[in-house]
């Protein structure tokens, strides 16, 4: 099990082949890719930064939760950082197990969690020439998709992805670094 960040692109097939057991009957990965628009917004690139080294703590504990969690044999998960064109791959997770269903709901798990927890920033650049960092707080409240629950909320356009160019556009949450936590 490893958590990681990659500045390349991700080699789905190598990091597959990481999690391969004789003991394991299934496989099932997600892959989330650069989409071309966001909140009404056309989108051509995205940035990611990421407090790496907290990222990969925490990226770690999800995957050992999961595993504690779920009868499964392994589980990786890799998430881009640097600057993405539309289409390019920024996160992959991948689980292996005996059965199917436990693959599935550990994949979906690890996904979730990431996007809650793990400190990366997504910095979205529109075709307007506008550009904004994304961060829907209210989806990171709880990972209610996980519950069954789906979102309580509508996504705006012009909200928290407006450009930061703009008066009163906000900007990358900060980071408060404790001593002994880096």
């Amino acid at each position: 099990m490893r958590f990681r960040f990659s500045e390349s692109a991700i080699d789905a097939v190598a990091a597959r082949c990481e999690l391969l057991d004789h003991g394991a009957g299934g496989y099932v990965s997600f892959e989330g890719w650069v989409r071309d628009h966001n909140e009404g917004q056309e989108v051509t690139r995205l940035e990611y930064e990421a407090f790496q080294a907290l990222g990969v703590k925490e990226g770690n504990r999800i995957l050992t939760e999961a595993v504690q969690r779920f009868p499964i044999k392994h589980a990786a998960c890799i998430h881009r950082v640097g600057s993405l064109d539309l289409s390019d791959m920024a996160v992959w997770v991948g689980v292996s197990s005996a059965h199917r269903g436990e693959a599935f709901d550990a994949c979906r798990f690890i996904i979730d969690e990431v996007k809650h927890r793990v400190p990366i920033w997504k910095k979205e650049h529109y075709r307007s020439g506008d550009s904004g960092w994304v961060n829907c707080e209210r989806c990171a409240a709880e990972p209610r998709q996980a519950l069954g629950l789906g979102h309580d909320h509508d996504h705006v356009p012009g909200g928290l992805g407006a450009s930061l160019d703009r008066p009163g556009a906000r900007q990358p949450p900060k980071l408060l670094v404790l001593p002994g936590s880096e």
